[in-house]
Parts: C-alpha cells; sequence; structure tokens
C-alpha cells in the first residue's frame, strides 16, 4: 500500500465551513476510482493549507490519478499548484473496522 500526501497553499484562507462546503462538492469524483482506498480532506488549523491524505492500493494507481489534468483541476478549482509526497504503507490500523491491515 502507498499513502499519498497532496497539500497546497491556498491564496485565502477557508473556514472549516467553507471548506467542507468545497470538499463535499468535490468528493463523489473521488467514489469509484481504482485503486484508491481512502481518502481524508486536510486543511490546516490557520485555513492556509489544503490537501489530502490518500491511501492507495499501489504507487502506479495513484500516479494514474495525479496527471496533468487533475493538477490542472487542482489549480483551477484552489488556484495553487499541489505538491505529492508519498510513503510506504506497510500496515494500517482500523479501530473503526476493529482490523490491523498489512500491506500484501
Amino acid at each position: 500500500m502507498i499513502t499519498a500526501l497532496v497539500q497546497f497553499k491556498l491564496p485565502k484562507p477557508l473556514t472549516s465551513d467553507e471548506a467542507q462546503k468545497i470538499f463535499l462538492g468535490t468528493a463523489p469524483k473521488y467514489r469509484d476510482v481504482k485503486g484508491l482506498i481512502r481518502k481524508y480532506y486536510l486543511l490546516s488549523e490557520n485555513g492556509s493549507t489544503a490537501g489530502g491524505v490518500y491511501l492507495w492500493e499501489s504507487r502506479e494507481e495513484a500516479e494514474r490519478l495525479y496527471n496533468d489534468e487533475w493538477k490542472k483541476y487542482v489549480v483551477e478549482k484552489y488556484g495553487t499548484e499541489p505538491s505529492i509526497t508519498y510513503f510506504d504503507t506497510p500496515v494500517v490500523v482500523d479501530n473503526l473496522a476493529g482490523e490491523i491491515i498489512p500491506a500484501e
């Protein structure tokens, strides 16, 4: 499994309510993305940085999403270029499901 941390500085800070409204509008876009296990939307405490934490089955599937079209979409939606950092994810602890999940 791979975790991708996506971050971008916002041109102007957002409140949590503003961010939630925007994120709820974009969330359906990620429902059926091949290889995407989970996505968490992020907003910094001061509202000046947003992004997401994505858990993927593989890096190849992550890179398939983070193409030029997706980057253009982020710039048009949020007014700034995203940065992407990848992490190997050998184990996930899921307390909601009551599971410890090793990478395959």
